[in-house]
């Protein structure tokens, strides 16, 4: 999606509610009618405690599953009517990944992964991926180790791979899951710092997950969920 697209909101969330166990004595409400709205280019921190349901907040968002009710729109897209290709294909298109454990293809070398997402996607000649990953991995001041395998770089590097993969297909959306979790604080700066160039530079929306007070308060906007109901969610 090309930057300048990029304007009104990209996620949409209207009266989400969440489920398990539909219809059986076990049945339990994870998400009680969540309304939320992203704009273009923001940059925001989920906070909660441990079973508050951001976990289930940030699938939803990400496509990975579905609400049981409530609407939720990615950058415009009404995803409820959605088969599973549909949903699989808008979400390699406008949303990008960053997990704590960076989960990396050991076997393959740094500018193996980042091309990763675009060789699945297969609409670009293979030079092309080949220069974004690059320019890409020169981003993240790993253009020295492009070459190496995943599993010889600190994990501070693996990070920054895993931050330039998520951004492989530039999409409107990043979201990160505890993303200098594991990392030292140099480390963790770095990866932070990184992910603010993004936004600014590409108007790329941030929403990380995060149990780092910290961090949480650098960013632009906090929003909180405790049991299920957002209860905070100021700039």
């Amino acid at each position: 999606m090309a930057d300048s697209a990029r304007t009104g909101p990209i996620v949409q969330l209207d009266g989400v509610t969440k489920c398990y166990n539909v219809g059986q004595p076990a049945e339990v409400e994870v998400l009680h009618g969540i309304d939320l709205t992203l704009e273009a280019g923001e940059f925001a921190a989920l906070i909660g405690p441990s079973g508050s349901g951001k976990s289930t907040l940030i699938n939803i968002i990400g496509l990975l599953d579905r609400p049981t009710s409530g609407s939720l729109f990615i950058h415009g897209q009404e995803t409820r009517t959605l088969d599973d290709r549909a949903l699989t294909r808008l979400r390699s298109e406008a949303i990008g990944f960053v997990f704590q454990h960076h989960h990396l293809l050991s076997a393959f070398t740094a500018l193996e992964n980042v091309m990763m997402p675009m060789l699945i996607e297969r609409h670009l000649p293979a030079a092309e991926m080949r220069a974004r990953a690059h320019a890409l991995l020169v981003q993240m001041g790993l253009e020295a180790w492009e070459h190496n395998l995943a599993n010889n770089l600190s994990g501070g590097q693996q990070q920054r791979v895993a931050m330039a993969r998520a951004l492989a297909l530039n999409p409107a959306l990043v979201l990160a899951d505890e993303p200098t979790g594991n990392l030292d604080t140099k480390s963790a700066e770095a990866v932070f710092a990184l992910m603010r160039q993004a936004n600014r530079e590409h108007h790329t929306t941030f929403l990380i997950v995060t149990h780092n007070n910290a961090l949480a308060r650098r960013c632009d906007r906090i929003i909180e969920v405790v049991d299920g109901q957002i209860v905070r969610a100021n700039h």
